[in-house]
């Protein structure tokens, strides 16, 4: 097989990655998962490998050598800087003639909108937030934590769980069930326990993020603190989405606002009745709809956005994914 207008999509998260090569026509010739995507942690380049072994895959199943446009949404892609070594690394691999790097929020927010129109916040680890509109036209913020402004996401809320946890149980702060949630999940008996074997290294760090459905667990039985916690994610959410919106000029027409990551697909019914209601009044013009689609479609709807393929390709596309 030579060199039709094929595109290579990429969707390469922390955790995982996929992979598809696409037809022009929206066949989804070859498809393949590879490991987490870390350059922070482990370098430009090893990241980059660990896509390859994916990317070789998926030729090697189609029978090709390459792609003509390589839609790559990665993530750790925050910056425009990153965002420009990344590309200099993928074109050296030279997977395809052209290449485009994006935040792998933008696959999330392409995933679920008919036209790249609209804005993703997505509420995973982390937490961030994208928009689009057809000319091109973005908007984005440096999500890199704390530092760059942000709150919530899985991390962010462990966190902020076990420091109103801690000082109830010591008499700093207001009683909260938590108190007793926290540890109970690891099977401890008090936050003291709970500290000392995240502190001790007894728990490895990354447990801490299974704290969040017990958060979410706690608020559903009602106590304050936990409750107060959902409520300013969902306010967090709307802040992120509302800035969007207005920075594309979105504000006062319909728009959709994609709701994506681990955290808003779970449909927790208080969190989802606030985003709902604040939204109503500061973006009232706003279409929120949680995003289950997976994000390599994504990916691969911008590539054929990007081919100029005719509309029925993209449907064929997004019924091999959402059947």
């Amino acid at each position: 097989m030579g060199m039709t207008a094929h595109v290579l999509a990429i969707d390469a998260g922390n955790s995982k990655t996929d992979v598809a090569l696409v037809a022009p026509d929206g066949t989804v010739l070859s498809t393949a998962r590879g490991g987490g995507f870390r350059p922070p942690a482990v370098g430009v380049e090893k990241a980059v490998d660990t896509l390859a072994k994916a990317v070789t895959q998926v030729f090697e199943t189609a029978g090709v050598t390459a792609a003509t446009h390589v839609s790559a949404c990665l993530a750790n892609a925050d910056l425009p800087v990153e965002e420009e070594r990344l590309t200099s690394a993928l074109e050296a691999r030279a997977w395809g003639t052209t290449l485009e790097v994006r935040n792998d929020t933008f696959a999330v927010l392409r995933a679920g909108v008919t036209e790249p129109r609209g804005v993703a916040v997505v509420c995973g680890a982390g937490i961030n937030c994208v928009g689009m509109r057809p000319d091109g036209r973005t908007a984005r913020f440096p999500a890199l934590g704390r530092i760059s402004g942000d709150w919530g996401g899985g991390w962010g809320l462990a966190e902020e769980a076990l420091w109103h946890a801690a000082r109830a149980e010591d008499g700093r702060g207001d009683h909260t069930a938590l108190a007793r949630t926290l540890p109970a999940h690891f099977g401890l008996p008090s936050m003291y326990a709970l500290l000392e074997a995240l502190h001790l290294n007894h728990l490895p760090q990354a447990r801490r993020h299974e704290l969040t459905p017990v958060l979410f667990t706690t608020a559903t039985s009602g106590d304050p603190i936990a409750r107060a916690l959902v409520d300013r994610l969902a306010d967090e959410i709307v802040t992120l989405a509302t800035v969007a919106l207005t920075r594309l000029d979105l504000l006062h027409e319909e728009t959709p606002v994609l709701l994506g990551g681990s955290i808003l697909a779970a449909r927790h019914p208080q969190l989802d009745t606030a985003i709902k209601e604040a939204l109503t009044t500061r973006a009232p013009k706003a279409v929120p709809q949680v995003v289950t689609a997976s994000p390599v479609l994504g990916a691969a709807l911008l590539g054929l956005d990007h081919t100029q393929a005719p509309p029925e390709a993209q449907t064929r596309l997004r019924a091999h994914y959402e059947p």
